[in-house]
């Protein structure tokens, strides 16, 4: 089965929005609709797609901005978001029943595919990457070259350390990185690729990573 993923860059902070299924498939699933809810349904339908699920990596406003709108469009669209995030999220839990609590290997059924949930928290305490067919949707947690911050509300870099080394590190190298914005000189990488360059895989220790991670901002 081949694996469908569309890239969006919308918004003023260089947001990815992601479509993600199969290629064969009609359903998919929008990672993180923020910014322009149009140009998404836009792209989905150019490509004869129809999205049914829409996956949240964390509950930063220019993630979820558009979720919303989304449900004012596509009402029957199910929210799925990591249980620890909808906990510290009012957004999130003004979604009422729109919105489904998950955890970590939960997966979730796009059409024929299995997207599984992966919790990297660190960038948030909910925050989560997903996983399927050998493609890592990485949200803030993981960028090209470079991880989520950790100097906001609910950061930890304790945690985002062992969520890069301990859980990203462990796929496949091979494995496609698809980050959540477009702050590198390509828009995707590998788990292989980020381990030999991205400077937090480099630190492989905790203390040097807290320091260089947490190391003041110019």
């Amino acid at each position: 089965m081949e694996r469908y993923v569309k890239q969006l860059e919308l918004g003023p902070m260089a947001n990815f929005i992601y479509l993600v299924g199969a290629a064969g498939a009609r359903e998919v699933a929008v990672v993180d609709p923020a910014w322009d809810v149009e140009s998404i349904l836009r792209a989905a339908e150019e490509d004869g797609k129809e999205i049914t699920a829409a996956l949240l990596t964390h509950h930063h406003h220019d993630h979820v901005n558009g979720v919303q709108p989304l449900l004012e469009r596509k009402p029957g669209v199910r929210v799925y978001a990591q249980r620890a995030e909808i906990a510290i999220s009012p957004m999130l839990q003004g979604l009422g029943g729109d919105v489904t609590a998950v955890g970590p290997g939960d997966r979730v059924e796009v059409g024929p595919v299995r997207i599984t949930c992966v919790h990297t928290p660190g960038h948030t305490p909910g925050a989560q990457c997903f996983h399927f067919d050998e493609a890592l949707v990485s949200g803030d947690t993981l960028f090209i070259g470079g991880c989520g911050r950790c100097d906001l509300e609910g950061g930890d870099p304790a945690a985002l350390f062992d969520s890069i080394h301990r859980v990203l590190g462990a796929l496949p190298d091979r494995t496609a990185v698809v980050p959540g914005h477009h702050d590198a000189d390509r828009p995707v990488s590998t788990i292989g690729e980020e381990k030999a360059t991205n400077p937090y895989f480099q630190r492989g220790d905790l203390a040097s990573f807290v320091a260089y991670r947490m190391r003041p901002r110019t």
